[in-house]
């Protein structure tokens, strides 16, 4: 069985600030340096879904691309575009790093692209031109 992929990307803003109530103000200055503002910082978010699966013989595709994009901006824009990330139920235990919003839009995709026939390879979040993540589950 063959496998092909298609990726696609996505662009949002939202803010965050990292902190945890698990170190003291010092210990968090120096873990988070300027990413522990008080009043936050906020990124433009580029979202990277690639997706896995056998290519749909009447279609020619692993999965339609509009579908796609409904998925994705029902699941992850809607919810994060334009949002504190701290005050997302997601980070209420969690430090909204870009690492654990990785997981989350992991987290949040996978179970409605398997819906779709189609797998969740991995997802990869350029914070800027220099820092990016990526998250692929647990395999």
């Amino acid at each position: 069985m063959s496998v092909a992929y298609f990726g696609r990307r996505y662009t949002f803003s939202a803010a965050h600030r990292l902190h945890t109530e698990a170190l003291t103000a010092e210990e968090n200055q120096a873990t988070y340096g300027k990413c522990n503002n008080p009043h936050g910082h906020g990124h433009n978010y580029k979202v990277e879904v690639l997706c896995g699966g056998q290519v749909d013989a009447e279609t020619g595709m692993v999965i339609n691309m509009a579908k796609l994009d409904e998925i994705v901006k029902r699941v992850v824009m809607e919810r994060f575009d334009h949002m504190n990330l701290n005050r997302d139920e997601i980070f209420e235990k969690e430090v909204p790093t870009t690492e654990n919003l990785s997981i989350a839009v992991y987290d949040l995709l996978e179970p409605k692209l398997q819906r779709e026939n189609v797998r969740l390879e991995k997802i990869r979040i350029e914070e800027t031109e220099n820092n990016f993540f990526e998250y692929a589950g647990m395999k």
